[in-house]
């Protein structure tokens, strides 16, 4: 008997303290729809600013800042060789071919490659044919050519990281190792010229 009692004091006590609290919360809320007040807000509303707004928190004002020296995008190695024919030259010198001839997955992918990217200009044989010349644009460079031929594979790379001439840049298209499984698909079409 008196543990039911015990109980049902602490039940009434329980339900008296809750609608104190209830009553205590409506109380202070003066507007229902609105919300109560936060602290340490910053995490949960933190001010951002638009990448070419200005910004107070920087020198020079600005939300977008430069890149420091050094710095790599992901995934993207840095490329030390400059635009023009000299800087294709020292490529060619410095740079080889981390893919062999006898790698079939490579020269596969390459072929691959260069049907998806290259051959609207240079044809599939590579001699500069493309479907795009029969439509009244000037003909590529074959890559048949003697001085193609003659071009270290580091050379060719550089072309299609930089662009030369006509040809504009791959490196959007085309990541760091299809560019050298290209070169090896135009290597076999070399190879293979009569």
């Amino acid at each position: 008997m008196k543990e039911s009692r015990n109980t049902l004091v602490f039940l009434v006590c329980a339900a008296i303290t809750l609608v104190a609290l209830f009553s205590l919360q409506m109380g202070f809320r003066s507007d229902p729809d609105r919300k109560n007040y936060e602290m340490f807000t910053e995490m949960s509303y933190s001010l951002a600013y638009e990448p070419l707004s200005e910004n107070p928190h920087f020198k020079d004002g600005s939300t977008q800042q430069p890149l420091m020296p050094g710095v790599v995008a992901r995934g993207h190695l840095p490329f030390p060789y400059g635009p023009g024919d000299e800087e294709a030259k020292r490529a060619g010198r410095e740079l080889k071919n981390p893919f062999l001839s006898d790698d079939l997955d490579a020269v596969t992918e390459g072929a691959e490659l260069f049907a998806a990217y290259c051959v609207a200009c240079h044809g599939a044989g590579g001699a500069g044919d493309g479907p795009v010349v029969s439509r009244g644009l000037p003909p590529p460079a074959s890559l048949l050519a003697k001085r193609c031929q003659e071009m270290q594979d580091g050379w060719i790379y550089h072309i299609l990281t930089r662009g030369q001439g006509r040809m504009s840049s791959y490196a959007a298209q085309l990541d760091q190792e299809e560019r050298w499984k290209v070169i090896l698909h135009v290597r076999s079409l070399q190879e293979a010229k009569p």
